[in-house]
């Protein structure tokens, strides 16, 4: 189990869960392209499967090193895309219209505090959104999942936040904004082509894509000369 390895599976099949879900054979996971004939067993102890906790290590290593892209993009599993795949999810998601006015206050306050300062911790995070404690724990969470789903936000490390390390989160504009610049200059082609790709190995994918593209509603048409505002000071510059 070596990193440039796990880096060419993700950048074939452009898109890969951490870990399967119950040992099912979609969406496929990393475990199972590194692993098919061998079901996995989430146990810690003595008896457990050490290449689970070898993996785990893993994803941390490759959220970090920037030629993959760590994501909770899937239903909130820990998800892998490669960086093409990635930045077509940038245009088609994150570059929609309605990605950000559709966003409640609290995910537009969580990422303008994560633009200004990326990574941060679960911890910092609740504690710069006033969102901390039991009663704002769904709040909380479904702020994240929103900002997730429209790829605003990545993985980038761990951060030791008490008895268990805590997710590192960032903007995407600020973790990979070469791949932000790129997608902004990205041709149609090259997007569909990248998803296609992805939906090809992962149906399950394209499902998900499908739900948060008609979350966010229908898109008017633009001309060439118009560019998209998103948020209160960022203006994305029309694609050529």
């Amino acid at each position: 189990m070596s990193k440039s390895r796990a880096i060419k599976i993700i950048d074939e099949k452009g898109g890969l869960l951490v870990f399967p879900i119950n040992n099912r054979a979609e969406p496929k996971s990393l475990w199972s392209e590194l692993y098919p004939r061998s079901s996995m067993r989430w146990e810690w102890d003595e008896s457990g499967d050490d290449r689970v906790a070898r993996l785990w290590h893993l994803r941390t290593e490759l959220s970090l090193c920037r030629e993959v892209v760590y994501s909770k993009w899937w239903k909130g599993r820990a998800t892998f895309f490669s960086r093409d795949v990635f930045q077509a999810l940038l245009v088609e998601l994150a570059f929609s219209e309605q990605s950000l006015r559709s966003l409640s206050e609290e995910a537009q306050n969580l990422l303008r505090i994560l633009e200004q300062e990326s990574p941060l911790s679960t911890k910092a995070l609740k504690k710069e959104t006033g969102l901390r404690g039991r009663d704002h724990e769904g709040t909380y969470h479904r702020a994240l999942k929103s900002l997730w789903e429209r790829a605003l936000i990545v993985g980038f490390g761990e951060v030791d936040d008490g008895a268990f390390p805590s997710l590192a989160i960032g903007a995407s504009q600020l973790i990979f904004d070469e791949c932000w610049e790129s997608a902004l200059h990205m041709k149609p082609a090259a997007v569909e082509r990248a998803l296609k790709r992805l939906f090809t190995e992962q149906p399950l994918f394209k499902k998900e894509f499908d739900k948060i593209k008609k979350a966010l509603g229908p898109q008017r048409m633009r001309t060439r000369s118009s560019g998209l505002i998103l948020g209160k000071d960022l203006f994305l510059n029309p694609r050529k």
